[in-house]
């Protein structure tokens, strides 16, 4: 098994969060409209990416503690010790976001989303359009 996978961010997260304590843990929970700033050459991939339709933002958790690998659920110690597998925590060995998100407009490379918990600068991975069943 390969020891090491090689990820390029194709942008950065554009938010007001910038505190992790103070950041909401779910999008339900107060996270804000941010941006989504793609580099240019990523340009022609938005072809498609509609507003008013919703898509899975994968971010990098750059000031995640990778060597975590256990946590009390939300921080709470009154709840049991449980592994960051069976956890939404962004402690954890990889970690990578995984955000459901709104999207407002599309302006260039910038893509304006809603209810987004991710803080100013977090590396953005890929976005894939939620894909819901033929009715």
């Amino acid at each position: 098994m390969p020891t090491a996978y090689t990820l390029r961010p194709i942008g950065r997260v554009e938010s007001p969060l910038t505190d992790q304590a103070a950041a909401p843990r779910q999008p339900d929970e107060g996270a804000p409209d941010a941006w989504l700033v793609l580099d240019d050459r990523y340009a022609p991939a938005l072809q498609g990416l509609e507003p008013g339709t919703d898509a899975l933002l994968l971010t990098w958790l750059d000031r995640a503690d990778r060597d975590t690998l256990a946590v009390h659920p939300r921080g709470d110690t009154d709840r049991p010790l449980t592994g960051v597998f069976a956890t939404r925590a962004p402690d954890r060995p990889n970690p990578i976001g995984l955000h459901t998100v709104h999207i407002l407009s599309v302006s260039g490379t910038r893509v304006h989303v809603r209810n987004l918990e991710a803080l100013d600068a977090t590396p953005i991975l890929d976005i894939k359009p939620v894909l819901l069943p033929d009715r």
